[in-house]
């Protein structure tokens, strides 16, 4: 593995563990809380809350990679080819991210098997039934959030300069699963942070193949529209 994604990784385990471990406690109250608003804003986060799902990322993704293989392939004009090259790798790093992203919180969801706020008055927010095979006891993590953060990670990786914005995007989509009632915060912490985890070590995988990304100096990815032609 390359020393960078290493570090970056335990960077991103320990936050992980950090910030499950503050909230965890804090879950109930915090939960109450939220879904206590003003109908105003539980309202308005019903509405964008859904823009954190899966199916939506992987399928529009995955389309654009097919067609932008498509046109490389039919076409005889360089420039469009070229492009249709760069637009397929860049809907593939988003398909591969937020595929990986899926298919860890799926595992995760029926490995803990944590009971949703909705069973909270009959089992406590503590509540854990592994393997249950049921929708009503995968909570733990939240997979709006990390389809989120995998997606806004993605964006953060491609326009680094626009990171901040795409974290709080990331993060409005984690509070809204809070303020909907689906999700304790420890649930969106683990999920907003796998799925930056994955956009980040996609990026690894692709700069290790010089597709869209490269490493610089310090072995990091950075968009190779940022970073100076080889041999300069």
């Amino acid at each position: 593995m390359n020393r960078s994604l290493a570090t970056s990784s335990l960077w991103i385990l320990a936050a992980t563990a950090i910030l499950v471990v503050a909230l965890v406690p804090l879950d109930p109250m915090l939960s109450q809380r939220a879904q206590g608003l003003p109908d105003a804003i539980v309202t308005f986060n019903a509405r964008i809350t859904d823009f954190g799902t899966f199916a939506w990322m992987i399928y529009g993704s995955g389309f654009i990679v097919i067609l932008a293989y498509i046109v490389r392939r039919v076409s005889r004009n360089e420039t469009l080819a070229g492009r249709a090259r760069t637009a397929r790798r860049l809907s593939l790093y988003f398909f591969l991210t937020i595929g990986a992203t899926s298919a860890l919180v799926h595992l995760f969801k029926l490995i803990v098997g944590r009971a949703r706020p909705e069973l909270f008055a009959e089992l406590g927010a503590y509540s854990l039934t592994p393997f249950a095979y049921d929708n009503l006891y995968a909570s733990f993590p939240s997979g709006h959030s990390a389809a989120a953060g995998s997606f806004f990670g993605a964006f953060s990786m491609l326009a680094p300069r626009l990171r901040p914005l795409f974290l709080l995007g990331a993060l409005a989509i984690g509070i809204s699963r809070v303020i909907v009632g689906a999700h304790y915060p420890s649930d969106v912490a683990a999920g907003l942070l796998l799925g930056l985890w994955a956009a980040i070590a996609t990026a690894f995988f692709f700069a290790g193949r010089e597709w869209l990304f490269r490493f610089d100096a310090r072995g990091w990815p950075l968009p190779k529209s940022l970073l100076p032609p080889k041999g300069q």
